[in-house]
């Protein structure tokens, strides 16, 4: 996975999309953006997101039917496992698809109607390995009824993720600026919420495992983050 880019440092991205019009529009989003951010195109080329520019990119932009009705969750998950950082940027609208991708590691899912005020929020969000949550996202996580998903918000997420790879709460509270009862007090309201729909998760490591299986971190963060201590 690509290191967390200091702050003021130059966020690269890799977008794999076979519309030429929808590349160019990306491109153009982010050479405006403040500070702007680095493109690299892809095209359809799923190859390049592994070698060259790409291979080295923050960011990964992936549109997830290259081909025609053949959506490739497969590819989604690969790149996940390796530790990228993807957006899934998508023309299907429909909650299963969404919630598929989150579950799957994505860190953001947005639909092509979704323009520059939620996609490079997104990529700046991505390429600190934190989730965003686009208004077509938000309405799927809603509708979601997958029997066992407790639903968390956003920072129960963003405070949960930076525990599993922080040696201790006083670090999270650092690096999120808050305090530590604040940070036990949003785990304690994960534990809650987890308990409630019959999943409960009384130790860290079981809380590990619950957010490995509903696709809030991933093996890969978690491994750079051991072999890193």
């Amino acid at each position: 996975m690509a290191a967390e880019p200091a702050a003021g440092e130059l966020i690269t991205v890799v977008i794999v999309d076979d519309h030429a019009a929808i590349a160019a529009g990306v491109r153009s989003w982010c050479s405006q953006a403040v500070p702007p951010i680095e493109l690299v195109d892809a095209g359809d080329r799923l190859a390049d997101v592994w070698t060259g520019p790409g291979a080295g990119a923050d960011v990964v932009i992936f549109d997830l039917e290259l081909v025609p009705r053949r959506p490739d969750f497969g590819e989604l998950r690969r790149l996940v496992d390796n530790g990228r950082r993807v957006i899934v940027y998508s023309q299907h609208t429909d909650d299963a698809t969404a919630i598929k991708c989150v579950d799957l590691g994505a860190l953001a899912y947005l639909t092509k109607r979704e323009g520059p005020d939620h996609l490079v929020p997104a990529i700046r969000a991505a390429a600190r390995g934190e989730p965003y949550t686009a208004p077509s996202l938000s309405g799927a996580l809603i509708a979601d009824d997958a029997p066992g998903r407790p639903r968390l918000s956003q920072r129960e997420t963003e405070v949960l993720r930076a525990w599993f790879v922080a040696s201790s709460k006083e670090l999270v509270a650092a690096k999120l600026n808050i305090t530590v009862k604040t940070v036990d007090t949003y785990i304690a309201r994960v534990r809650v919420k987890y308990a409630n729909v019959g999943r409960a998760a009384r130790t860290k490591s079981e809380l590990v495992g619950r957010a490995l299986d509903d696709g809030l971190i991933t093996l890969a963060e978690l491994n750079e983050t051991a072999t890193s201590l």
